[in-house]
């Protein structure tokens, strides 16, 4: 599930980048949420305690 939220926000985001559609100030909130969102995969999927 965060995967796909992971894959949908990456993409509409080098959308805006490609066709420059979207405001500046979203397109960089919506890069921040992906990262964000790679970051607590990587952790919450090393824990196998």
């Amino acid at each position: 599930m965060l995967w796909t939220i992971l894959v949908v926000l990456l993409v509409l985001w080098l959308l805006g980048v490609v066709t420059s559609y979207t405001a500046g100030g979203l397109i960089h909130i919506i890069l921040v949420i992906a990262l964000v969102l790679l970051v607590i995969q990587l952790l919450t999927g090393r824990r196998t305690v």
